[in-house]
């Protein structure tokens, strides 16, 4: 994916990912202020992903948004934070061991051939009657996995079977992401 942010933009992001969340945990208040950079006020989906201690703590996202990208990333990590139901919403106590990721996402593209999965290039987003899954680039580098893993993997996350994605009613998508952290 093209780089859509430049280093500069990346850092206002994350200041604006924790401050978010620092502010949200322990004074229940968020403001943001409108950011003059016209690249962050473009409208991109982006996933916010917290780690404590090294593990997954947090990751919610949107692939689209009809806000401006700095205000995206600010709800988005407060949903992070707080609202993703595989975790207790954070304390005060967890803010100093926990550190953040953004993933600023392409539109999706439906696939109709795996092939065109690249590993470390594409996340995947799987459809499949009511289940939808979904697993961002990095994690299929993260865990060394191959295509047909990264496949499996994302079926299981969406609450189906690991092969569920050969049956003629998966649809796959692909998307890239500029990843950075802090």
């Amino acid at each position: 994916m093209e780089e859509l942010l430049n280093a500069a933009e990346e850092e206002i992001l994350l200041d604006i990912a924790r401050t978010t969340i620092e502010s949200h945990v322990c004074n229940n208040k968020v403001c943001v202020v409108p950011r003059e950079e016209r690249r962050l006020n473009f409208k991109h989906g982006c996933f916010v992903t917290i780690k404590q201690n090294g593990k997954l703590r947090g990751c919610i996202g949107n692939f689209q948004s009809e806000l401006p990208l700095f205000k995206e990333v600010s709800e988005i990590a407060i949903a992070s934070a707080c609202n993703d139901p595989r975790f207790y919403p954070l304390k005060i106590q967890d803010l100093d061991s926990i550190s953040l990721q953004i993933s600023v996402l392409s539109p999706l593209v439906k696939v109709d051939n795996i092939d065109e999965i690249i590993i470390g290039t594409h996340g995947i987003y799987l459809e499949c009657g009511h289940n939808r899954g979904v697993l961002l680039p990095q994690v299929a580098i993260e865990n060394h996995w191959d295509r047909i893993t990264f496949l499996n993997q994302t079926c299981i996350k969406a609450g189906l079977s690991s092969t569920a994605w050969q049956g003629t009613n998966a649809d796959i998508y692909i998307f890239s992401a500029q990843v950075f952290s802090e």
